[in-house]
């Protein structure tokens, strides 16, 4: 038999990424992070290729601070491993060989110019990761979050215990008080608990009497916004979270502010609507609204504005003089003469 020689035209233009990745960390992880990561991946193939976090936030149509929150999460996972200069800049990143079959060959790191300002760095790490005391603490934060969880922890949950021990500086105490704190508010989700870690850590907060003040404000927070909607009985959703700490955390809005635009949602649609509140705030956010006196005022301006177009709109006529006319005189007796002689 002939033997046959084949011809290649097809030029590999693609990256791989491994099963394992799909299986057990896309899940997991938010739509923004499983981007920022494949970007990455994309980019590992040029040696010689150097990105920025201006460049990165561009392409993916994000903010710095969300491209280096992804940074984080993939570091807690494993997946990632953040270089850092003298003074907490970012200097490189690695992506670690496991679980990417496909990157275990020796690939060069990414080498990232960081032209934010330099980052918090994370406290320093008084007990080394590798010491009894660490392994001791670990084990037990193991097992109470097992307790709490419920379940049998993965990878990814001993991961990300991990790296809130080791990573973000927290005490084995803080970190028991996290996931109580988070399981009684009825999210037992491990990226939910990361989210809070996170938060806490960029809060400065190292502490549980820290956290215990903040959680007091936080939930002060959402019992009133919830209660001003009428939602009662329930915990605050995810996306209700989002609105409430972009209020509170972004826009700097004090409860009273907050809770005239639920107010006024109220009487406008008739039901809950955290959109519409927020199609309000941010007007008053443009506007440079602090106090309600400011929205007092411009409630007047606006009322004024709207007046003048509504005067433009429909002019005002002339009086007319009722008795600008030429009045009659009538002869009641002739009249009553002239009709009985007609008859």
């Amino acid at each position: 038999m002939k033997t046959l020689k084949l011809k290649n035209k097809f030029q590999t233009n693609a990256t791989l990424i491994a099963n394992d990745f799909i299986d057990d960390y896309m899940i997991q992880a938010n739509g923004e992070f499983v981007k920022v990561y494949l970007f990455l991946l994309r980019h590992l193939d040029d040696p010689c290729q150097t990105l920025t976090l201006p460049m990165i936030a561009d392409c993916l149509n994000n903010t710095e601070k969300d491209i280096l929150r992804a940074f984080r999460y993939w570091e807690s996972v494993g997946l990632l491993r953040l270089e850092k200069d003298a003074e907490g800049r970012i200097s490189g990143l690695e992506l670690n060989k496991a679980p990417v079959p496909a990157l275990s060959v020796s690939t060069p790191s990414l080498t990232v110019e960081n032209d934010a300002p330099p980052q918090k760095a994370s406290p320093k790490k008084a007990i080394p990761l590798d010491s009894l005391r660490a392994q001791k603490e670990l084990k037990s934060l193991l097992f109470v979050a097992e307790q709490y969880l419920g379940k049998t922890l993965t990878k990814t949950d001993v991961d990300a215990i991990t790296y809130f021990y080791n990573e973000l500086g927290m005490s084995a105490s803080l970190i028991e008080y996290l996931i109580e704190s988070c399981v009684e508010n009825n999210h037992k989700s491990i990226r939910y608990i990361q989210k809070v870690a996170i938060s806490w850590a960029e809060s400065g907060i190292t502490t549980v009497d820290e956290a215990k003040a903040q959680s007091i404000s936080y939930n002060k927070n959402c019992y009133t916004i919830l209660n001003a909607f009428g939602i009662r009985n329930r915990s605050v959703a995810d996306f209700e979270l989002a609105y409430i700490r972009k209020w509170t955390e972004e826009f700097c809005f004090d409860l009273d502010i907050i809770v005239e635009a639920i107010n006024r949602t109220i009487a406008a649609t008739h039901q809950p609507s955290f959109e519409y509140a927020d199609s309000i705030l941010q007007k008053w956010k443009d506007k440079q609204v602090r106090t309600l006196q400011d929205v007092a005022t411009l409630d007047v301006a606006f009322q004024k504005e709207a007046n003048t177009k509504r005067a433009a709109f429909y002019p005002k006529t002339a009086a007319k003089n009722l008795n600008n006319f030429e009045r009659r005189t009538y002869d009641m007796d002739s009249l009553e003469e002239r009709l009985l002689n007609s008859n």
